[in-house]
């Protein structure tokens, strides 16, 4: 992986590059990307929740309880099992997740583990990759280049049940699409940190878009904030 030189960014201080978006924008696969391609650490802060989630199932209780997910997400550390768990990629996982997302002991419980990722990132990495619903905005506001990426719903409820067929996993459309709806709701209207764009960040809309158009305008614009630029 590459180290790459920065005429901004000061030597020894780690470089943090915040991606937000809904579900299945694509922010996940762009945000591997850009890590690899500069060689920064990266870190799926939906992994975090998704873990909490599937641990208050597995434990017979309610994503919904906040007495419950306050709790798992508290015992949750970084060389815990869950955390490597293909069960995390399951849509149970996944709406799991949305719920205790919105308690607000759990946010508060995994922001010192993000914030530790984002300043000291693991491996010696000179910078850091986080994607979520919230990194611009409330884990790392200070983040040098902040991404927002995005879609219609239906464009994404599509994605989503393109996924899900690749799986093998049985999905109706119209259900797909209601579900991703529904959780556009949560997110965007839970009270603590809802999904929003970071004032300074530069929104994506990856629509009409395929992977390597929206890899090239965020490298143009992650160039623009840092001076950095991605190994040839």
């Amino acid at each position: 992986m590459t180290q790459p030189l920065s005429n901004q960014e000061s030597p020894g201080k780690a470089v943090v590059v915040a991606i937000d978006g809904p579900a299945a924008s694509g922010k996940g696969t762009l945000s591997q990307r850009i890590a690899d391609a500069f060689g920064f650490a990266h870190l799926d802060t939906g992994v975090l929740y998704r873990a909490v989630g599937v641990s208050v199932l597995r434990a017979g209780g309610d994503p919904a309880d906040n007495a419950a997910a306050a709790r798992a997400a508290y015992e949750l550390h970084p060389e815990h099992p869950i955390l490597q768990e293909v069960a995390l990629r399951t849509d149970e996982a996944a709406q799991a997740a949305s719920k205790v997302a919105a308690v607000p002991e759990v946010r508060a419980a995994l922001l010192d583990f993000q914030r530790r990722f984002a300043s000291h990132p693991p491996g010696g990495a000179p910078g850091a990759v986080l994607d979520g619903r919230d990194i611009g905005t409330v884990v790392c506001p200070d983040a040098q280049a902040k991404l927002f990426i995005t879609a219609s719903v239906e464009v994404r409820a599509e994605r989503r049940l393109k996924e899900l067929q690749r799986r093998g996993i049985p999905a109706i459309s119209s259900d797909v699409l209601e579900d991703m709806k529904a959780r556009d709701a949560r997110d965007s209207q839970r009270a603590v940190a809802p999904l929003r764009p970071a004032a300074d960040a530069f929104v994506l809309d990856t629509s009409a878009l395929d992977a390597d158009q929206v890899f090239s305008m965020a490298v143009a614009h992650i160039g623009s904030k840092t001076g950095l630029k991605p190994a040839a």
